[in-house]
Parts: structure tokens; C-alpha cells; sequence
């Protein structure tokens, strides 16, 4: 799939996010995905039009969404831009934390595959039923939208672990061999020991960790309302035709909701979930992400979390105390002898920021190496540097175009010819010196041959969180797309003769034919499949809606349903889908 920015986005896509945009060429569904789309898209209005949150119905049509055909995104866009959303279509999964992103800009990530013909009921892969069909109509809700969007905002800077990575590319590669026709029973077997050896080798339960907890058990999974009679909003249960009725029964544990289960209740994507939670409303879901950021590394800081940022190995953030921003890929932290960071420094690509916005002459380019500096307060001093007023400075011998010597109660020595001073809403955050040279003891931090030492002023970090301060600028994530991707299958003669059967009923739907002419289509679609496919099920069916919605034809009717009727009692996993679609007739 080539990668493009979508044409028509009224939610601009930010830099860092474009990376994962796809193209859906929407010319590359099939008749038989179409007919997938709308099986499950007609029982899943039909019930869940009763057991859904209220909004679910008009949510869909508001999403732009028909039951008769897949969505087109651009579609899609317009009519989500009246509640000012958007949409883009996405390779499969994607990092948890960049899903979140895109979720606090107001951009739905759409994965544009769908499920097989042998999946309709359900799927373990993100497919277009799932992200169209399931997360949209909810998002019409206002409070549900501002419960993404607050969630979005955090989760996007949830620090993560290597582990957690491998965990995602684990079963990124298993959703797709499972969802590949062409994939053997080796590769199957072979993905699943490789996602559970990753599962046992994670050792921290990390920030990204716990809110793709919450976020499964909430967004993907959630009941609202009273837990013995729940509706459901949950993207997962909206698009699953089995799960969607399963769900409510009994044997399907109903736990009133808490950000403490749901943050210690892991979840397995490839089976039914065994139990759920029920929330009051979408504002108990808001205090809940709320609450859970209070404890965030976003909002504590500290070196426990500088030190998670840097066995991340990923881009992330550092805030002073004074508001500096350092955006990169941490890859020290010197510590005292109290295990508490005195010197951060980071390695390869780097920027400034204050307030999210790129100091100027500090992006990328300039700091391409790495960036490193002090954290604390100098000797003696009886406020922080960042307070200093210019008589402070002058009074510290920091003074432009003098060589200044500072001491850190560190121990960090810091001596050169003072620059520039920089200060952002009267702090100072930045002192730069030309000869410099920075020691620690017997270790040599800095040297005078590598050009100006650009220094970070801040007697603390308040702040560690995944992902650069100025996005747009930084024009990086947290994570990059897999270089694993999904596979376009390669049909044989035989499905392509299926497809053009689909096809030809579709049109026939579709059409304004006379009865002789429905009698001739039907009588010789019904001859190749008796002699081609003879177990396919929801040719029939569609062939049986057509003739009883137009009450037409009633011996064909009864020879449709016999065959139905026969092969529910030959196949136990076709019995219930069957069923479904014959209730449906019935209740029309």
C-alpha cells in the first residue's frame, strides 16, 4: 500500500502522524467484501439498534456510513466534518500511542483491509467493519468525543518499553497471517509461540501498557449504563456479529467499571472476552483518564521516569523546571550518589522547545548530534538559575562576552565564554558558551572542540513524556509504521467465478427487473452454485432476501430456505450465521 496524505482531511494530518496514512483504493474491494460489509452491517443495525448506546443508529449516519456498501473515507470525511472530525485509512495496527494521536487530533485511524468471507462473524485484525462501522457512531456522542480526545492527548505521551513494541509487532504479524488465506497452519502455529514468548518476556507493566488496558476495556469494549441491563458503545462489540449478541448473555461477566480493574486487567485480542465492564456514563470514563494522568510521568517527572524514557529507546521529552523542552532519544542519564539525574544527554537527532513550540535555531539541524546538559541548582545559591534576574546573572559572573565558571551542588563544573542568555517568560532556559568545557568529577561531559555547549537551565524535570514537544516541527513520532505489512490476496479462477456470482445478485438487487427476469438470474445463479458451490451459504440468503422483500417467486423461496435449513444442520459454524440472516427475514 502506498503511502499518501489523504485529499480530503478537514482534521489536518500532523507531520509526525502522515507516516501511517495509506492509500484505500477503494477499487480493490471485491463483490464478496461488499456483501461481508453489508451481512454484517445489516444484522449488527438490526440488533444493535436495540441493545446499542442511543446514539448508535443516527452515530452512522451522521459517520456517513451505509449498511449497502463499504465506506468511502473521503465520504466518510465530509460527513465527520460536521461534527469536526475526520478519517484516514491505516495499514492494519499501529502502535497504541499513535493511534491515540491521531484520536487527539480528531482523526479516526481506519484500517482499509477487511475480514475474510471465513471471519465475517469475527476477526482478531482491525478491518474497515471494525474501525468504520464500530468506532464511528459513537463519536457522535458529544462526551464520548471528549473522552477520546482527553485520552488521545494522554495516551500519546504514555511512556512505553522495548517490550512493548516487540509485544505490538507480535501480534500486528499474527492478525495478519491469521486474516492471510494463503498462510499455513506452520506460520499460524509458528506467529502464536512468538506472541507468547513475547507476552512472558515483558517484566514492566508500563503507562502504555496500562491505558491500551483501559482503552480495550473502554473504547474497543464497553458497556454504559445499568450492569444489568448494559448497552453497548464498544468499537469491538459494534462490529463483531457474534460477539455483539454474546456479550449480554450471563456467562459473560458484567463488572461495574473502575480504572483500577480495568488498568490490572489484561486482554487477549485473538479470543471472546470473558468478562466486561460497565460504566455510568462517558463523564466516569473522563474523571477516570483523568485521574490516571495525575500519576502520569507527564505530569510527575523525576528521574525514575528519565530513566523509563531512556530504556524506551524512543523519541521522547524531558521538561525543566524553567519550561525548556528537550525532544530526543535518550541515552544517558548521570546520576549522584543518591541515584538522582544530575546530566541528561541524548543521542542523535534533537530539539528545544518551550510550550510545545520549537525554539528557533534549535531544531533537528542545529542539535543533529545529541544535546546534553545539567539538572539542578548551582553552589550556594539560594534560588533556582532559571529565577535569576540579569542582576542575579551579573552577580553569578554570567555575564555576555566573560568567561564565566559555574558549580553545580552536583559537583558538575561548568567553564566558557557566555554566548547568549535566553529567557522565555522571564525564566531563563538557556545559556550558551563558546570554549566550554563541562566535568564531572573525573569525567569529562563536554569539550571545548565541539562548539558551542547550548545549556539547559532548570533545577528539576516536571516532566518525561513519550513522543517531541513540537510535533509538527519534530515531524517524528514515538514509533515508526511496521515493516511488516498486510497482504492483498491472490484469488484462483474459482473465487473469481464466486465474486462475479456476488456480483451478478447485487446487481439484480439493485435493478428494477420483471418477474421473468428475476425467475431467469436466479434459476441460472442457482444452477452454478448446486454445481460449483454447493456449501456457500450467503449467496442463498441474499438470493432469498431479494425474493421475499419483493414477494416473488415462493417455490424458489422454498427451495432456497430448504438448502439453507440443510446446510445449518451440516455445519455447526454456519448454523448460527444462517440463523441470523433467516431471523432477519422473518422480523422485515
Amino acid at each position: 500500500m502506498s503511502r499518501v496524505e489523504s485529499s480530503f482531511t478537514p482534521v489536518r494530518v500532523p507531520a509526525h502522524l502522515k507516516q501511517f496514512v495509506v492509500e484505500q483504493d477503494y477499487a480493490r474491494y471485491t463483490p464478496i467484501d461488499q456483501a461481508v460489509w453489508r451481512y454484517v452491517m445489516r444484522q449488527n443495525s438490526s440488533f444493535l439498534g436495540k441493545r446499542a448506546h442511543e446514539t448508535y443508529l443516527e452515530g452512522l449516519r451522521t459517520s456517513g456510513i451505509s449498511i449497502e456498501r463499504i465506506p468511502d473515507i473521503q465520504e466518510m470525511n465530509e460527513s465527520l466534518s460536521q461534527i469536526g472530525w475526520g478519517a484516514v485509512t491505516i495499514d492494519g495496527f499501529i502502535p497504541a500511542v499513535a493511534f491515540f494521536d491521531f484520536q487527539a487530533h480528531g482523526i479516526l485511524p481506519i484500517a482499509c483491509d477487511i475480514r475474510q468471507y471465513d471471519h465475517i462473524a469475527y476477526t482478531p485484525a482491525p478491518d474497515i467493519i471494525h474501525e468504520a462501522a464500530g468506532h464511528s457512531p459513537i463519536i457522535s456522542d458529544e462526551k464520548y468525543r471528549r473522552y477520546l480526545k482527553i485520552f488521545g492527548d494522554i495516551g500519546s505521551r504514555a511512556l512505553s518499553t522495548r517490550e512493548d513494541y516487540e509485544l505490538y509487532e507480535a501480534i500486528r504479524y499474527l492478525s495478519i497471517v491469521k486474516e492471510d488465506p494463503e498462510a499455513t497452519i506452520e506460520q499460524m502455529e509458528a506467529a502464536e509461540r512468538d506472541l507468547e514468548e513475547k507476552v512472558k518476556a515483558v517484566t514492566e507493566i508500563s503507562e502504555a501498557t496500562e491505558l491500551s488496558r483501559l482503552y480495550w476495556w473502554t473504547v474497543e469494549y464497553g458497556l454504559i449504563g445499568d450492569v444489568k441491563n448494559p448497552q453497548i458503545y464498544g468499537a469491538g462489540l459494534l462490529s463483531s456479529v457474534g460477539e455483539s449478541m454474546s456479550c449480554l448473555k450471563p456467562e459473560v461477566a458484567k463488572i461495574p467499571f473502575s480504572l483500577e480493574a480495568c488498568i490490572q486487567t489484561d486482554f487477549d485480542i485473538t479470543k471472546p472476552q470473558p468478562q466486561l465492564f460497565v460504566c455510568r456514563d462517558f463523564d466516569q470514563l473522563i474523571e477516570a483518564v483523568q485521574e490516571y494522568a495525575k500519576g502520569m510521568a507527564l505530569n510527575v517527572g523525576g528521574t525514575e521516569n528519565l530513566l523509563k524514557a531512556k530504556q524506551m529507546g524512543q523519541v521522547a521529552t524531558a521538561v525543566y523546571s524553567s519550561g525548556l523542552q528537550v525532544s530526543g532519544v535518550f541515552h544517558e542519564i548521570v546520576r549522584n550518589e543518591e541515584g538522582e539525574a544530575i546530566y541528561l544527554k541524548t543521542a542523535g537527532a534533537t530539539a528545544l522547545a518551550y510550550g510545545d513550540k520549537q525554539l528557533p535555531g534549535h531544531g533537528k539541524e542545529y542539535h543533529h548530534e545529541g544535546f546534553g546538559s545539567p539538572i539542578g541548582k548551582l553552589k550556594n545559591a539560594q534560588k533556582p538559575l532559571e529565577a535569576y534576574t540579569d542582576h542575579d546573572l551579573l552577580d553569578a559572573g554570567i555575564v555576555l562576552g566573560k568567561e564565566a565558571a559555574l558549580t553545580y551542588e552536583s559537583g558538575i563544573h561548568v567553564t566558557g565564554i557566555v554566548r547568549y542568555i535566553h529567557r522565555e517568560q522571564d525564566n531563563v532556559v538557556l545559556i550558551g558558551f563558546d570554549e566550554c568545557t563541562v566535568t564531572y568529577g573525573e569525567q569529562t561531559l563536554f569539550q571545548a572542540e565541539w562548539g558551542t555547549f547550548d545549556m539547559a537551565i532548570g533545577e528539576r524535570i516536571t516532566s518525561v513524556f513519550a513522543g517531541a514537544a513540537d510535533r509538527e516541527e519534530f515531524a517524528v513520532g514515538t514509533h515508526s509504521p511496521s515493516d511488516v505489512k498486510t497482504r492483498r490476496p491472490a484469488y484462483p479462477d474459482e473465487i473469481l467465478q464466486l465474486h462475479q456470482i456476488f456480483q451478478e445478485i447485487r446487481a439484480l438487487r439493485e435493478s428494477q427487473a420483471t418477474t421473468d427476469e428475476v425467475q431467469s438470474a436466479v434459476t441460472k445463479i442457482l444452477e452454478q452454485l448446486d454445481q460449483q458451490f454447493p456449501q456457500d451459504w450467503l449467496t442463498r440468503l441474499e438470493m432469498l432476501e431479494i425474493l421475499t422483500e419483493a414477494k416473488r417467486l415462493p417455490e424458489i423461496q422454498i427451495l432456497l430456505r430448504d438448502k439453507l435449513n440443510q446446510l445449518m444442520s451440516d455445519s455447526e459454524e454456519l448454523s448460527q450465521l444462517i440463523h441470523n440472516g433467516l431471523h432477519l427475514l422473518s422480523i422485515e
